[in-house]
C-alpha cells in the first residue's frame, strides 16, 4: 500500500509541471494584457517600456515560465500589472477566493454526496419501486435545471419568509446577497444562526444539482454491482440482504462515485461561477472571471494553478480510496 501511494505521489509532478506550463502558455495567448491600457490615451515610449518592464514581458517566453514557477513554488505568485488599478498581490486575493469558495462548496459537496449515495443504493435495491420513480425523476428534473434558475426559485421563496418573520417582529434571516462583510457578530448562538441562514440558499442551489447527479451514478453502478456473479453467490449461501449489499456490493458500487466526486470536487473548487454570481459570493470563480476581462495574466494564473493542483489532490486521494477498496487495484 506505502509503494503504491508513493508511486501516485510521484506521477503527479510531472502531471503538475507539463500542466503548469500549458496553463501558462494559454495564458500568454490571451494577448498583450497591457494593449487596451496602451489605447486609453496617449502614452509616451518611456512609460510603454517601463510597464512591459514591471510586468517581465521583455523577457523571453521560457524565461518567463520558469521565472513564474520558481516563484509560485516559493509562494511568490506575482502582482496585478495593469498600470492605474492599484497593485493587488496574487496570493492574498486568490486564498481569500479559495477559503470563500471552499465554505461554499465543501458542506453541499458532502451532503450532497451522503445523501446522493442513500438514495442511489435504495434506488437500485428497491428498482421500479415508487420510490425509485420517483427519485429518478427528481433527480432528472434537477439536473436538468440550471443552477441560475434553482438559485433565483430560492431567492424568489426566502424573500417572502423574511418578509414574514419581519412582521412578527424578528430579523430577516435567510441571507440572498453573500455573507456580510465584516463577518458575522453577537453571541455564539446568534453567530450560528447569521451563518445558517447566509449559507442555506446557495448550498442548497449546489447541493440540488450535485445530488442528482451522484445519486444517478451510484444507482447505476450498484445496478451493474448486483448483478455480478459474486453477489449472487453471497445471496445463495444465505448471507442476509443487508451484508450482501453493504459489505460485497456498496463497497464495490463506491468505486465510480468516488471517481466523479473527485473530478466534480476539483472543479466546483475552482469556482461555482454561476452559484456564486446569483448569490453575490466573491469566490475563485467571480475572481476568475473578473480577471480574464481585466485580462491579468498572474491572476488568472494563479487561479487556474490553485484547481488544478486541487483537482490532482483530489485525484490522488481517490487512487488512495480505490486500493483501500479494492486491494487487486494496488497491483496494476
Amino acid at each position: 500500500m506505502f509503494r503504491y501511494i508513493v508511486r501516485r505521489i510521484l506521477i503527479t509532478i510531472p502531471l503538475l509541471i507539463v500542466g503548469s506550463f500549458l496553463v501558462f502558455a494559454l495564458v500568454q495567448g490571451m494577448g498583450d494584457p497591457l494593449g487596451e491600457w496602451k489605447l486609453q490615451q496617449p502614452r509616451s515610449p518611456e512609460e510603454i517600456a517601463a510597464a512591459y518592464e514591471r510586468a517581465g514581458y521583455n523577457d523571453p517566453f521560457f524565461e518567463r515560465y520558469v521565472t513564474w514557477v520558481g516563484g509560485f513554488v516559493q509562494g511568490d505568485w506575482g502582482t496585478t500589472i495593469i498600470p492605474g488599478s492599484g497593485v493587488r498581490d496574487v496570493q492574498e486575493e486568490v486564498m481569500h477566493g479559495l477559503w470563500t469558495t471552499f465554505r461554499l462548496v465543501v458542506g453541499a459537496e458532502i451532503l450532497a454526496l451522503l445523501i446522493g449515495m442513500a438514495v442511489g443504493v435504495i434506488g437500485a435495491v428497491r428498482q421500479y419501486s415508487i420510490f425509485d420513480y420517483a427519485a429518478t425523476g427528481a433527480a432528472f428534473a434537477l439536473f436538468s435545471m440550471p443552477v441560475f434558475c434553482i438559485g433565483l426559485m430560492l431567492k424568489s421563496a426566502a424573500i417572502p419568509f423574511n418578509d414574514f418573520l419581519e412582521s412578527l417582529g424578528m430579523d430577516r434571516w435567510i441571507t440572498t446577497a453573500g455573507p456580510p462583510p465584516g463577518g458575522f457578530s453577537g453571541s455564539f448562538g446568534h453567530q450560528i444562526t447569521q451563518y445558517i441562514g447566509t449559507f442555506l440558499l446557495p448550498t442548497l442551489a449546489l447541493l440540488a444539482i450535485q445530488f442528482a447527479f451522484y445519486s444517478r451514478f451510484q444507482r447505476a453502478s450498484m445496478l451493474d454491482i448486483l448483478g455480478q456473479d459474486y453477489v449472487r453467490t453471497a445471496q445463495a449461501k444465505g448471507l442476509s440482504s443487508a451484508r450482501v449489499i453493504f459489505r460485497h456490493a456498496f463497497r464495490n458500487g463506491l468505486i465510480p462515485v468516488i471517481t466523479v466526486f473527485a473530478v466534480n470536487f476539483g472543479t466546483v473548487m475552482g469556482g461555482a461561477v454561476i452559484t456564486e454570481t446569483v448569490f453575490n459570493w466573491s469566490g475563485m470563480g467571480k475572481l476568475l472571471i473578473r480577471s480574464i476581462y481585466d485580462k491579468e495574466p498572474y491572476m488568472v494564473l494563479g487561479v487556474v494553478m490553485v484547481t488544478a493542483v486541487i483537482v490532482v489532490i483530489a485525484n490522488l486521494i481517490a487512487d488512495i480510496l480505490y486500493a483501500r477498496l479494492d486491494p487487486r487495484i494496488r497491483l496494476v
